[in-house]
């Protein structure tokens, strides 16, 4: 591709894993650890650097302006020079110097470097600190089970082949051991091993290895696949199944009012099944008449292929270094299924062909077992169960900082006539079918982003880029970040009681010239807050007399602290996200969650709705209560 090419998609698209825009007047670290993340990122293919390009931090939404590189010559010999030389291998880029807009910038194609070089990382900084991998469109400093995946192409052992300390073969239950022949005969009543003694079996499946003075022991693997209940508590004390039962719709923790919660806990084999007993046993039940029947099936409003496939991905891909437990909470509206290690996987690819496990051993014995889906299909298998029962599409979220990975369910027919009623109310924005999806979506997770677009339309990224722009256009939806960190929140116009009071037909026809001129939403400002001021009144109108006439006049001298008096006030009344509160105060997203959120976070006046997933698009901020326990669901 060209500087031209690389460009136009960067303003195109909301997010783009494979290219970068910097400044970049020199050849500095940032530029040097994502040529690095480039080089290590497996099966990405490597990426493209656009330099003397960077965020046009003047337009109203993402958009990147064209600066130019003072010396194009120099920085692209200290580039190939510092390539060349900074890591543990040398890396050979391409880079060559083009015009965009009359100004020299610097393209720079960086090709994934072989299995056998892998990891790629900075000398002067050895491993794992110095390594990068390219997760989205942000370079990420790699962490041990990073390595490992990157390791795994060497055949390097995984964590879950390694020995443990203090485990004797008498750690393992014979009684487990017969449950895998039983589920391996059901899989495949001829396998070979069946007919082989438990410890060849063992050796087999490297649930057990020899240590350094030739006696057989119990492998990480082998603990957890086999392991009696004495063996897994002592040497993996949190790895169990908490059930957690919410009542209502949100985590907010009260001193009366407990929890209902099983703990779950035992080899694998047996942990997934009593998991999944425990779970369909609670959950909502929806009517079935099958063709012949003459008797009614209740069968539970999620697949249970859907549940048993996120229940072994949770098992399976979990990352047992972390002493923490797997968490299936079941709210009023929907199921999480929350797990310890975030996705290997980058979160763009999830659902797509090729398998990355954290545990491949443990994977291998839940594939053949049929357990499991066939290697790197259970995302798809989940989202292909959802679908086919009409239900609304399941969401995935992989969060480094936090180390998690969690599925969400909702129990949600799609497309029903409740929706249709919804619907309704924005016929005059004449909605496509695939934009109806969205906002039934939205509207159900509170939150949307290009990914979960495509994945619900089955569109490509440009086509999913249009319509959100389209519908956080006409209002629907305000847009929160940059980048692949693009995501669309919805707005009191979708979510409120009257959606668009009077202003429904003036609006639609506005939303079309605004789509279909992007050029003119830069140099616009004043118009497009306009077009908002309806939302903002909407919000005010949810307010009592007095404190919505102090909001309402609030100017942009307000000493913070009455400020952080009033947002204090408002999260009395209810949740708000961080974009309601900034249209309220007529201030940036940003400034609310640095100037006064935070400070009343640190103060606790107030609390999030999600603590477990701090950066969550459905987090939102209410007052804390009184000897509220802040931290949520237990995380040990």
């Amino acid at each position: 591709m060209n500087a031209h090419d690389l460009w136009e998609k960067l303003s195109l698209l909301d997010e783009n894993e494979r290219i970068e825009a910097k400044r970049a007047q020199e050849a500095g670290k940032s530029l040097l650890e994502t040529i690095c993340a480039f080089a290590n990122e497996p099966g990405l293919g490597g990426g493209w650097l656009l330099l003397g390009v960077a965020p046009d931090e003047q337009a109203l939404f993402a958009g990147y302006a064209v600066e130019g590189v003072p010396q194009p010559d120099k920085l692209s010999a200290d580039l190939a020079s510092q390539c060349a030389t900074m890591f543990n291998v040398p890396l050979r880029v391409d880079i060559r110097t083009e015009a965009l807009e009359g100004k020299p910038v610097v393209v720079v194609h960086v090709p994934e470097s072989p299995a056998q070089d892998k990891p790629v990382y900075f000398k002067a900084t050895g491993l794992p600190k110095g390594a990068f991998r390219r997760i989205g469109s942000t370079d990420q400093r790699c962490t041990e089970d990073d390595l490992e995946t990157l390791y795994q192409s060497r055949q390097r052992d995984s964590f879950d082949a390694g020995l443990l300390a203090d485990a004797e073969l008498d750690d393992l239950d014979e009684s487990a051991i017969a449950e895998y022949r039983q589920a391996r005969a059901e899989a495949n009543p001829d396998a070979e091993e069946l007919r082989w003694s438990d410890l060849d079996v063992l050796r087999a499946l490297n649930a057990v290895r020899r240590d350094g003075a030739g006696a057989w022991k119990p492998t990480v693997a082998g603990v957890l696949l086999f392991g009696k209940p004495v063996a897994l508590r002592r040497s993996f004390p949190m790895t169990r199944v908490d059930y957690i039962r919410v009542p209502g719709r949100e985590w907010v923790p009260h001193p009366e009012r407990r929890f209902d919660t099983v703990e779950l806990r035992g080899p694998l084999f047996s942990l997934l099944r009593r998991a999944q007993a425990a779970i369909v046993d609670d959950l909502p039940k929806s009517f079935g008449l099958e063709e012949g029947q003459l008797q009614r099936t209740d069968q539970p409003v999620i697949p249970l292929r859907a549940l048993r496939e996120a229940l072994v991905n949770a098992l399976m891909h979990r990352s047992y270094r972390v002493h923490a437990p797997v968490q299936v909470i079941r709210y009023a509206n929907r199921l999480e299924i929350r797990n310890p290690g975030f996705s290997l996987k980058s979160p763009d690819h999830l659902g797509e062909p090729g398998s990355m496990p954290r545990n491949p051993h443990i994977a291998a014995v839940l594939h053949e077992t049929r357990f499991a889906e066939t290697k790197g299909s259970g995302i798809r298998a989940i989202r292909e169960a959802m679908d086919k029962a009409g239900l609304v599409p399941p969401l995935f979220e992989s969060d480094r900082g936090q180390d998690q990975f969690s599925a969400l369910f909702f129990f949600h027919h799609f497309l029903g006539s409740g929706d249709l009623l919804w619907l309704a109310r924005f016929k005059e924005l004449h909605l496509s079918d695939e934009e109806a999806r969205a906002l039934i979506v939205a509207r159900e997770a509170g939150a949307i982003d290009n990914a979960t677009y495509r994945t619900l339309n089955k569109v490509d990224t440009l086509a999913a880029s249009n319509a959100l722009r389209r519908l956080r256009d006409a209002g629907l939806f305000s847009q929160q970040g940059r980048g692949s960190a693009t995501w669309y929140q919805p707005t009191s116009l979708l979510v409120g009681e009257r959606p668009f009071g009077g202003e429904t037909e003036d609006l639609s026809g506005k939303s079309e010239a605004l789509s279909s001129n992007p050029d003119l939403l830069s140099s616009k400002v004043e118009d497009l807050s306009s077009k908002q001021d309806p939302v903002r009144a909407a919000l005010l109108n949810e307010l009592p007399g007095q404190l919505a006439a102090r909001v309402g006049a609030l100017g942009q001298r307000h000493p913070p602290e009455r400020v952080r008096d009033l947002v204090a006030e408002l999260c009395q009344l209810r949740a708000w996200r961080v974009d309601e509160l900034a249209l309220l105060l007529q201030r940036n997203p940003e400034s609310v969650r640095q100037n006064y959120l935070r400070p009343l976070l640190a103060q606790q006046r107030i609390a999030m709705t999600l603590p477990e997933t701090p950066h969550s698009p459905l987090q939102a901020y209410r007052s804390a209560p009184a000897n509220a326990d802040p931290s949520g669901p237990s995380r040990p």
